[in-house]
Parts: C-alpha cells; structure tokens; sequence
C-alpha cells in the first residue's frame, strides 16, 4: 500500500511541521481546520508552503492517510462517520492547562482509546506524539544514520500500523513497532519514551520495560 496524499487537521505548529516535513519526503498535503479554508490559506502558505488549505471533508475524500493534529479536546468533534474505514494517525496529547478536564480519560487507559472510542470505525495508530514539532525538522536524518532518533507506532490494524511506519521512516527517522494502540501508552507525557530522545535500539528497551511492568500488574490468576 503506497501513502501518496496526507490529510492533517489542524493547522498549528504541530499540523504544519508534519506538513513541512512530509513535503520534503515528497507526499502531496492537505490542511484542515474549522471553517473555511480560506481562512488558513495565509497560514499554510507561510508556515508549510506548497501544501493545500482544504475543507475536513476534502481530506477525509482525498487523504490515504489522516493526522490528527488538533487539541486533544477537539477529539469530540471528529466526525465518526467520516473517519470510518480511514487510516488516521493521532499525534495528540493530554495537557491539562490546554485541555481542561477530561473525565473521559478516566474511562479510558490511553488517550488514542479514547479517542477511538469516540470514531470506532476508524483505523488508529499513535506515533508523532513523542517528539517537538521543532524537531521534526532538526533531527531528522536518512536512513541508515548511525544514531538516527527514533520514533514508536502503535496500532491494532496491521495495514495502518505499516502504513504509519513507513510515513515516520519517510519523514527521516527510525520507526519502531510498538504493536497495539494500548501499548502508545508507553510514549504518552511524563514517560521516557515522551521526556528522552532515543535511537531504535533505545525506543525498544523502554518499550520493553513498560510491557513487563504492566504484566507485574496485573492481577495474579
């Protein structure tokens, strides 16, 4: 399956340093926000020109794949309908200053479970979460790379979470399988997956390590 066109809704800083970045590795881009996307075009033209403003619609007709790029809070108003049977990425994070309270959460062991609990249909991967828009820029690198930082994906979908691999290894940095989307939470804030810069090798031994610690808590049978 070959990822042509990315559809990202949002058009901040972390929506258009994907842009940027996805440009660069040769993928044509679509940016939504809400309202009109005329409103943005000024926007997109300076912080990640050549992509394309469009309407959430448009991106979700057009787009092989789908980034959510939006406040974690906004998951609520993702159309579920729309999002059925896409490939979506979500690069979101939970902070309590821009968010609020989310009893959601509560009910849910991962912010992405959380989010799929709300668009069921769709095919969800969590990476892009654990690194600065910013950095995206500056640290990524070819392939083969001695040191090239790496990044986790998880998903539940095999075709998505290959898709999401291959997209992270074309933005310029070593993708690891994380396998489930329950395992993103692993790279969620206040991890060291989400606080460290890691390579392959680095990513996968912390994986590892919060795998077994949720085995040590689960309850004995």
């Amino acid at each position: 399956m070959t990822t042509q066109t990315i559809g990202i809704l949002g058009a901040g800083k972390v929506g258009t340093g994907v842009a940027r970045q996805a440009l660069l590795a040769g993928y044509r881009v679509l940016i939504a926000a809400s309202g009109d996307p005329k409103n943005i075009d000024l926007i997109i033209s300076v912080m990640a020109p050549g992509a394309k403003a469009a309407t959430a619609a448009q991106v979700m007709e057009e787009a092989d794949l789908v980034v959510l790029s939006v406040p974690l809070h906004k998951f609520r108003t993702l159309d579920p309908a729309a999002l059925a049977g896409k490939h979506v990425v979500d690069t979101m994070n939970y902070w309590r200053d821009t968010n609020g309270d989310m009893p959601e959460l509560e009910e849910a062991p991962s912010s992405s479970e959380m989010v799929l609990a709300h668009i069921p249909g769709a095919l969800l991967a969590k990476s892009l979460n654990h690194i600065g828009y910013h950095e995206l820029e500056l640290d990524a690198l070819p392939a083969g790379t001695p040191g090239r930082r790496a990044l986790a994906v998880a998903a539940d979908d095999d075709a998505t979470r290959t898709m999401v691999l291959d997209f992270v290894e074309r933005l310029g940095f070593d993708a690891v399988d994380a396998g489930d989307l329950s395992n993103g939470l692993a790279f969620e804030p206040n991890t060291p997956i989400f606080n460290g810069s890691y390579d392959k090798a680095g990513i996968a031994a912390e994986l590892a390590a919060h795998l077994t610690a949720e085995r040590e808590l689960e309850p004995a049978v």
